[in-house]
């Protein structure tokens, strides 16, 4: 692939192809990992009772939701050890790698014994798989981000990273299109039983395609050309260091987006059931019909990035997100129906699409070549797990203690930090990301933006 045809025109037929199959090898390979990430937390109310023993189920889901939140400590490191590889060996090494771990850790899910065969052996099992799978997504963020950023077209950057919150959404609905045709072919106690392992096994199976798929693609452009330069300070977090301005601003830009996409996602089906009393099909079926319309949204919002720039889309998330979570989540909690439900989860995410949309391409284009997937990964990493995967166990802990709507305000109060950094930062949508689009740009890139180096 070529980089330099970007502002010459479309490019050839050959390379086409190759863009084509950076998106699908990207995307998809981002899809099976989500999908095994997210299917965790989709099927937690019906596994928790087969590793936590008790009467009250408000505790089993956060001892579930705590080892969810757990993997999120993993994915740090993952994104120093996976990052510094796809800075140092090339993003198609790290993306083959990424779905090799979760396809183990798939396995481990769906083979963990539960607590009335093996104690807490099992829950421990859980715990390790998810470490496991924390590790493997820490580095899968970097990887798919940085990739899908620098195999795409200057022009269409914002389009092409689109793909990655379409692919993590996909991978979501999969598991919950599963979930649903699983609730009306198998009774309640079969679900809670075994069938709950179906999707783990699944996942496994996917892995192992995708794996073959990904070794298939070819390295981007912007790796192959700096391969040579300063090799030794390649993805180490030396290099990150010079560059910490814009690691801190990943954190701060994540923060607010991170906790609003758990809330309005992960979190959703249980808040629907556990709040509003809504049955969990037709829970379900809310969140899984927001989440489809959701990812048809993401190109559009990448496209309207590319002619006007990022940071309309990000202030436009926060501000939306921080004047709104509470009437939303509020009235979301005496929801009766499955489309007044649907209507505001929807509006939920249209909102949320300012951040998801884009993140990847800004994120990446911060960063120069020789750092980029490390900064990327390690500062992005580091904000999930302290907000991202934490969200969902502080909204069970505000409920548990009978102060629901304190946890509204948190996620307005995130969205408010992230606000202030968008208003702050530099587009960084005229960055150049190799050589080739330095040289054949005729804009600049703003201050504080990646440039090939």
């Amino acid at each position: 692939m070529s980089s330099s045809s970007v502002a010459l025109g479309p490019p050839p037929g050959e390379e086409r192809r190759g863009r084509r199959l950076a998106l699908v090898g990207g995307s998809l390979g981002n899809l099976v990992e989500w999908y095994d990430w997210f299917v965790y937390a989709s099927f937690a109310i019906y596994f928790a009772d087969s590793f936590f023993p008790g009467d009250n189920p408000t505790t089993k889901l956060m001892n579930t939701a705590g080892i969810f939140a757990v993997g999120f400590l993993m994915r740090p490191v993952g994104g120093w050890v996976l990052g510094r590889a796809a800075d140092r060996h090339g993003r198609k090494s790290a993306l083959t790698l990424t779905v090799s771990m979760m396809s183990v850790a798939a396995l481990l899910i769906a083979v963990a014994p539960t607590y009335g065969q093996a104690g807490y052996f099992g829950a421990v099992v859980l715990l390790l798989a998810r470490l496991l799978q924390g590790m493997s997504i820490g580095g899968e963020y970097a990887a798919s981000a940085t990739y899908l950023t620098e195999a795409s077209a200057r022009d269409r950057r914002g389009l092409g990273s689109s793909f990655q919150y379409v692919s993590m959404t996909c991978g979501q609905l999969l598991g919950l299109g599963i979930l649903i045709t699983m609730q009306h072919t198998l009774t309640k106690e079969q679900l809670g039983s075994w069938g709950w392992r179906i999707p783990f096994v699944l996942g496994a199976v996917f892995a192992v395609v995708v794996f073959w798929l990904r070794r298939r693609l070819q390295e981007t452009d912007a790796f192959q050309e700096g391969g040579a330069h300063d090799d030794s300070a390649r993805g180490s977090l030396k290099a990150l260091w010079e560059h910490r301005r814009q690691a801190g601003l990943v954190m701060a830009l994540t923060l607010g987006g991170t906790v609003a996409y758990y809330t309005y996602t992960t979190y959703l089906t249980k808040y629907l059931v556990g709040s509003a009393g809504m049955a969990k099909n037709t829970a379900t079926l809310v969140s899984f019909t927001a989440l489809a319309l959701f990812a048809v949204l993401q190109p559009f919002a990448g496209m309207l990035s590319d002619r006007i720039g990022r940071r309309p889309l990000l202030i436009t998330f926060a501000v939306g997100c921080t004047v709104g979570t509470y009437p939303i989540m509020t009235a979301l909690g005496s929801a009766s129906s499955y489309w007044s439900a649907l209507g505001l989860s929807l509006l939920a995410l249209v909102i949320v699409t300012g951040y998801t949309s884009i993140n990847a391409a800004v994120k990446a284009e911060l960063f120069p070549t020789r750092v980029r997937a490390l900064g990327v990964a390690l500062p992005y990493a580091i904000a999930n797990a302290l907000f991202g995967g934490t969200a969902e166990y502080v909204a069970l802990w505000f409920k548990k203690g009978g102060h629901e709507g304190m946890f509204f305000w948190y996620v307005s109060g995130c969205a408010l930090v992230s606000l202030v950094t968008y208003v702050l930062m530099p587009d960084t949508r005229n960055a150049a990301l190799s050589r080739a689009e330095e040289e054949a740009g005729t804009q600049p890139a703003p201050a504080g933006a990646g440039a090939a180096r």
